[in-house]
């Protein structure tokens, strides 16, 4: 009986936990169960084995323990399946690589605290990327990564000492770059037009939204008003679009999904994996933090967690071709309801934002 009791207090900790994700509340401590969705899954699974293994199964508590207990796993299974290899591709594949319209992103959180700047300058020099976006930069961070800008002659700078400076370096032509406030006066994004080697110009959003988080902000509206801000902003863009940072949020979360509806912008994740990218010292709590969407124009020709360097983040290292023409289905991504828009005007006007002040460098 004891054992039933024990079984029965961790059915009702995880169906907790899985209903507390299904809140539309803000409060950090809501929104964090939107993290661990893999972790979640592993504990229901073991919890599974054990009341198959120890409990008996004539008796009615059996099926009481059991069946919530898959439920639980059928409900993870439905957020994280679509980050596996089991599941439809939502951006096509290509193995040809066209120099002239290929564009190589690495995003790399690098920690400010983090000394170990040489170890991230060889994964640039080893990967050589055609755009690095680094987060947490620093002025130190500043000041060590020159040993790369005869590499890139076009930047981007907001060195800051709170966690969110932010800095572009690019091989690209960039131009119309702009560095915005867009809803807390301290956290940056930038905004730029690059030129690709064939003419082509793409419109590129690099974010770092806040997370909700008790040392941080309370709740995760500022995060999601600025998500929804850019979501909106790209939506109709009538050129390539990239949007690429650590948004702070894991890439099966709602607000997260929000995103895709409003913006129309691929994951180029979907059937691949899920690319977790955070927290690079504990192998058992990872998840995917840094992201890249793009528009339908693009083809995927390689997209890879670079090896550890020191932060608490893994770079993320996305190679995309631009082609002329659209080749993703866009009936496989996701399509936002009268409800998605709502929510959207209501986590807008909370912030007092709206996307007529997100940068469209055309």
């Amino acid at each position: 009986m004891n054992l039933i009791y024990l079984f029965a207090s961790l059915v009702f900790l995880l169906l907790c936990v899985s209903f507390l994700s299904l809140s539309s509340k803000e409060i950090w401590w809501v929104r964090a169960h939107d993290f661990p969705r893999m972790q979640y899954l592993v504990l229901a699974l073991l919890l599974l084995i054990a009341e198959v293994l120890f409990l008996d199964y004539s008796n009615i508590s059996f099926w009481l323990l059991v069946l919530p207990t898959l439920f639980v796993v059928g409900y993870q299974l439905w957020w994280i399946v679509p980050y596996t290899r089991f599941y439809p591709r939502e951006v096509r594949q290509t193995a040809y690589l066209d120099s002239e319209n290929s564009i190589k992103i690495m995003t790399a959180n690098v920690l400010m605290t983090n000394r170990k700047a040489e170890k991230l300058i060889k994964l640039v020099k080893e990967n050589n990327p055609d755009i690095l976006v680094t987060l947490e930069t620093d002025h130190w961070w500043q000041t060590q990564l020159k040993s790369i800008e005869n590499d890139y002659p076009y930047r981007m700078s907001c060195p800051q000492e709170n966690l969110y400076g932010m800095h572009v370096y690019s091989s690209y032509q960039l131009s119309e770059s702009t560095t915005e406030f867009l809803v807390e006066d301290d956290i940056p994004s930038m905004h730029t037009l690059l030129t690709l080697p064939s003419g082509q110009n793409i419109r590129i959003h690099f974010l770092h939204p806040a997370p909700p988080s008790p040392t941080e902000n309370e709740e995760s509206s500022e995060r999601d008003a600025e998500l929804i801000m850019i979501a909106k902003s790209v939506a109709d863009a009538d050129i390539p679009v990239i949007v690429t940072g650590d948004l702070n949020d894991v890439a099966w979360s709602p607000s997260t999904r929000l995103f895709r509806k409003l913006s129309k912008l691929l994951d180029p994740r979907i059937g691949r994996g899920m690319f977790n990218t955070f927290h690079a010292e504990y192998w058992f709590m990872r998840w995917p933090l840094d992201h890249l969407f793009h528009s339908t124009e693009f083809k995927l020709y390689d997209i890879r967690r670079l090896p550890a360097f020191g932060s608490d983040h893994f770079a993320l290292l996305t190679q995309l071709i631009f082609t002329e023409s659209q080749h993703n289905d866009s009936a496989s991504g996701l399509d936002a309801d009268h409800e998605d828009k709502s929510l959207a005007r209501e986590k807008m006007n909370s912030e007092q934002v709206n996307e007529n002040e997100v940068p469209r460098p055309r």
